[in-house]
């Protein structure tokens, strides 16, 4: 009976001893307790959550050396080494943040994406290319963002009181040459690539990246699609041409190449025009698109290779009438013929690894003729493009790049014989970091320099932002940098040892998303320094120097709602600018004839199940175009009446496979004037002749059949979108 007393307390003993006890208490970087944190034994069943104050505790029969294993949502695991001898262990554990790319804050100031990567999405790729009055142009869809000013008698991107040459393109990260078709003094242009060739964009107002420069207000970077969803072949027929795109694709490589044909001369016999065209625009375009990509994406090792390459030429004639004269005026003839091409790549791997650039060359050749007069110019434009992406830890990643630009301009008077050109090497290299605190604060601090050996001039532009996420999703962002531009080619033609002009940004944005409600709100200043001015015209100048300087204030904002209203999706957009710079002629600051002040817009789509159709409504609107007015002292003392454009469209799917397409721009038939032209010289009664320059026509109707042709005849070209 003794022995086997003896023996019970024994094993109780022996049981005793190897029950350890493990406790602690596990906080965040504040020292706050966190609740309901998974703790327990690696590769047991030992284990527990803690309290509500962060603590916990339990026991475990496990011998010699264990891992503690502490997981908890929204922060990275951490493993503790301890030694099971059974004594009571005490382990507190401080958990840090992870951060999570898809929920973190993101910079938003002065960046509007349209791509559905990035939570902070204003506008989608389907969004640009169905916005009613768009007409299939990337710039009039962006129009209708915040930022942006409507200069209807030029059709190019302005934004925030900067001219349309501050705005710099790209395509797959590679600079586009002439991204806006050649065209007449007063004839609205448009961008010279399909919509329907993107995946995405970026569209910045202000405060960009290092990566992009030479570009005072805005950055515009256009993503092509990577690898189609399937074969097909796509029939457009319009009203003003047609063309067709033939799709293959494989698993890991595809080629896409499309012909089209355009021909106003049909509608402008139809619609009466106020140009008197003795030729209407006519114009051709092809393109072919190769993808290729490799590796496993899941293992974090793929890559992407692109070539693109686009060739089109278009031709007019056009008489312009000169203020006070009676006959048909000057007649203007341009043939144009342009070409674009480029190779980009992406390549990642699993150390956190990822590398991109390419190569792209830009050709444009307009021959013009001004009465009897021939006058050719070239413009070319070769960009090269490395860049190094490295992830050194969850919160800070780097990104190294360096680029090459060769840009070539010249100008040939072929009746005489005469000639000028330039061509300018410059070579930028720019750093820019991006470390994240937590997943509510994100800094970026970049720097780009850059060297011109025709203006044998060297620059820096320090760049920084920041963004910090509030509990209710909102958050508020943070822009500041420099950026330095030489003036264009036109320009410096005349002077090519011309210098860099310079601005500075600062914005403030907030931005939220919520139950499909989107709002924005901007505030911003821009300060512009060493600004090109001259005297006489911009055909002649004389005395050219860097002696102009501005600004440009104001406020934006953005409203989109999918909610309150049953299938209606709309957007809300105001814009304040005031404006004033001295710059080209003018002695003092002004407020320029591209910048109203008051930019507004509405768009609305409303999809209609059983009519198989959207309904679409935009209306644009600004408060008048300043204008100088030679009868009267001073500089840009007038200003137009207000703005306004009503644009209807429907889309109409009687099959899958089948879209029909119908839209009419200013609708109201309202007379828009963009501003006055003068006489050179006053006429006997010491008056200076004015015309208005206004729309080609009040209205601009569009009809439109797209066919998609594959095998189950359910694909229609939105697919891709």
């Amino acid at each position: 009976m003794k022995a086997t007393f003896t023996i019970i307390i024994l094993l109780i003993s022996n049981l005793t001893f190897a029950q350890t006890k493990v406790s602690g208490k596990v906080t965040d970087a504040k020292g706050n307790g966190l609740p309901g944190v998974n703790v327990y034994l690696k590769g047991t069943y030992d284990g527990t959550s803690t309290d509500s104050q962060g603590a916990y505790a339990f026991e475990t029969e496990e011998k010699g050396a264990q891992l503690l294993t502490v997981q908890a949502l929204g922060f990275k695991t951490q493993d503790l080494a301890l030694q099971c001898e059974g004594k009571a262990l005490t382990a507190d554990v401080k958990l840090a943040e992870r951060i999570n790319v898809l929920t973190a804050v993101t910079i938003t100031a002065g960046a509007m994406e349209a791509s559905d990567e990035k939570k902070s999405v204003v506008l989608k790729p389907l969004d640009i290319v169905t916005t009613s009055g768009a007409m299939g142009d990337i710039t009039a869809a962006l129009l209708t963002l915040p930022g942006t000013s409507t200069v209807g008698n030029d059709g190019r991107l302005f934004v925030r009181g900067g001219d349309a040459s501050e705005t710099a393109i790209f395509i797959d990260g590679m600079q586009v040459g002439n991204a806006f078709g050649s065209t007449a003094s007063n004839v609205p242009t448009r961008t010279r690539f399909s919509p329907n060739l993107f995946k995405g964009s970026f569209f910045s107002t202000g405060g960009y990246s290092a990566e992009y420069g030479q570009a005072l207000s805005s950055a515009l970077a256009l993503n092509t699609l990577d690898l189609p969803l399937r074969n097909q072949g796509d029939l457009s027929v319009m009203t003003p041409g047609g063309g067709y795109t033939q799709t293959l694709t494989g698993k890991t490589q595809a080629l896409t190449a499309s012909a089209n044909y355009y021909n106003l001369a049909p509608y402008q016999s139809m619609i009466k025009q106020h140009f008197d065209w003795e030729q209407a625009p006519e114009s051709w375009d092809s393109e072919i698109s190769l993808r290729r990509k490799w590796g496993n994406a899941a293992k974090s090792s793929a890559g992407m290779l692109k070539a693109y390459f686009h060739t089109e030429g278009n031709r007019m004639a056009i008489w312009q009438k000169i203020p006070g004269d009676d006959g048909r005026g000057d007649r203007v003839q341009l043939r144009n013929n342009y070409a674009y091409g480029n190779v980009s790549f992406r390549q990642s791997n699993g150390e956190g690894w990822l590398l991109y650039g390419g190569a792209a060359f830009s050709h444009n050749k307009d021959a013009w003729k001004l009465n009897l007069d021939p006058m050719r110019q070239v413009t070319t434009l070769a960009h090269a493009k490395m860049v190094a992406v490295k992830d050194f830890s969850p919160r800070f990643s780097l990104k190294n790049g360096v680029e090459w630009y060769i840009k070539g301009y010249s100008e040939e008077l072929t009746g005489q014989n005469l000639r000028r050109d330039f061509t300018d090497h410059q070579l930028n290299h720019f750093v820019e970091g991006s470390y994240y605190f937590s997943n509510r604060l994100v800094m970026v601090g970049g720097l780009r320099t850059g060297y011109s050996s025709l203006a044998r001039q060297a620059w820096a532009d320090p760049r920084f932002s920041m963004a910090y996420k509030f509990e209710n999703e909102g958050q508020v962002s943070f822009a500041a940098g420099q950026f330095h531009q030489l003036a264009d080619e036109k320009t410096r033609i005349h002077d090519p040892g011309l210098k860099n002009t310079s601005a500075t940004h600062y914005i403030l944005n907030y931005f939220i998303v919520s139950n499909n409600r989107t709002l924005r709100a901007e505030a911003f200043y821009k300060d512009y320094n060493h600004l090109v001015t001259w005297q006489g015209t911009a055909i002649r100048p004389e005395n050219i120097a860097r002696n102009g300087s501005g600004y440009a204030s104001g406020f934006d904002l953005f409203y989109r709602d999918k909610k309150t209203f049953k299938s209606i999706d709309f957007w809300i957009t105001y814009s304040f600018v005031d404006s004033k710079r001295q710059f080209a002629a003018f002695a003092s600051r002004v407020q320029p004839s591209f910048a109203p002040k008051h930019n507004g817009s509405v768009v609305a789509k409303h999809f209609v199940g059983r009519m198989k159709s959207q309904l679409g409504l935009s209306w644009s609107w600004n408060s008048g175009y300043p204008y100088n007015d030679p009868n009267l002292p001073g500089e840009m003392q007038r200003k137009t009446g207000i703005y306004s454009d009503l644009s209807l469209s429907w889309s109409y799917l009687p099959r899958p496979n089948v879209i029909i397409h119908a839209a009419c721009s200013n609708v109201l038939g309202r007379s828009n004037v963009f501003g006055y032209r003068y006489a050179a010289q006053p006429d006997e009664t010491g008056s200076y002749a004015s015309l208005p320059v206004g729309q080609g026509a009040r209205r601009f109707a569009f009809i439109g059949l797209f066919i998609t042709l594959s095998k189950d005849k359910n694909a229609n070209q939105l697919n891709n979108l």
